[in-house]
């Protein structure tokens, strides 16, 4: 992962064409480095709408925030993601993943499956307010990765996920232990997540990892707000 984030961070990008059911700028680009190129999705802030619940920060600082607690947890559900600058201003920078279209989405997203179960745990860990079927990224090597995690990180709880079936059930031990030690790389990476979120999201981010410690157990839909995101897809 670490060559792959050499080349987002110091390759060239060329914008190539743009994905146009995004609510915001989402480009795709080629980025060249040392002779190699890569695809990769670009979402430069300047591209980004207002959102009235989210009016700290921005949408790219979610995004590789996201990927930072990942890879903390070592669980490699963001594709390799950055920060830095583009065509069009500083913006998000992250590996395009080429999907296994002979899977069905509208299936899959239901099933008991290893890593989506993990997406799951996630989620409730970021907070993610959109974790839509279309977010899913079963890649051809068998790998499941997960985009479009710029609303996220909220103070206030606001899981809406279309990964609901593991409700109020247990969390493994090996679950648990995960979650103690995602907890302390972040205490120790205060810094880091100072310069993407607020204080107090970051506090929120520690108190939702002490919540699924101590009840050990998955999160439940909220009865206070839409649980699904809408369109699901």
């Amino acid at each position: 992962m670490n060559e792959v984030l050499t080349h987002l961070t110091s390759g060239t990008l060329t914008v190539s064409g743009r994905l146009v059911d995004a609510s915001n700028a989402t480009l795709f680009a080629q980025c060249e480095f040392e002779g190699e190129t890569i695809d990769v999705i670009y979402k430069p802030v300047a591209g980004e709408r207002p959102l009235w619940d989210f009016p700290d920060g921005n949408l790219a600082q979610r995004e590789f925030a996201a990927f930072l607690i990942s890879s903390y947890a070592e669980w490699e559900i963001v594709p390799p993601t950055v920060l830095r600058e583009g065509p069009f201003g500083i913006g998000m920078v992250q590996q395009w993943i080429e999907i296994d279209d002979t899977i069905d989405l509208a299936l899959f997203y239901r099933e008991d499956h290893a890593g989506l179960r993990k997406m799951a745990i996630f989620d409730a860990v970021i907070n993610n307010t959109d974790r839509k079927i279309g977010h899913l990224l079963p890649s051809k090597s068998g790998h499941l990765y997960g985009c479009d995690h710029g609303v996220t990180f909220h103070e206030e709880y606001k899981l809406r996920t279309v990964l609901w079936q593991w409700a109020d059930q247990p969390l493994t031990h090996d679950e648990i232990l995960e979650l103690r030690e995602l907890k302390s790389v972040i205490v120790s990476r205060r810094e880091r997540l100072f310069s993407l979120i607020t204080e107090s999201e970051y506090n929120a981010l520690l108190s939702r990892i002490d919540d699924l410690v101590e009840s050990g157990v998955f999160p439940s839909p909220s009865e206070e707000w839409p649980a699904v995101p809408w369109p699901p897809f």
